[in-house]
């Protein structure tokens, strides 16, 4: 990001991310990594020019936003100009099993 608040991945959100990279890549096609990076690569700079523009999550602070129909990011603003990536969570799973 070139501009805005600083985009930081914790180590729990990347985990989620190769794992879902890696089910599609069993599963699916070259075009659906493609286009969940663009939608991801969107996101992030959305994100970063405005982090209130998506709504507040069940947990105070926390905001969420759906990245595709499978994927709900977590994420929560921190000083300095700074974004926190918290989880990238699989909505194919149960919602007990988000960890954020």
């Amino acid at each position: 990001m070139k501009s805005g608040y600083k985009i930081e991945w914790t180590d729990n959100a990347l985990a989620e991310l190769k794992a879902t990279y890696q089910y599609i890549e069993d599963n699916w096609t070259e075009r659906e990594l493609r286009n969940l990076s663009i939608a991801i690569e969107n996101t992030l700079k959305l994100i970063s020019d405005n982090p209130k523009i998506f709504p507040v999550s069940e947990r105070k602070r926390i905001r969420k936003v759906v990245v595709r129909k499978w994927n709900t990011l977590y994420y929560v603003e921190q000083k300095n100009n700074r974004v926190e990536i918290l989880s990238f969570f699989s909505n194919r799973q149960k919602p007990n099993k988000r960890r954020i």
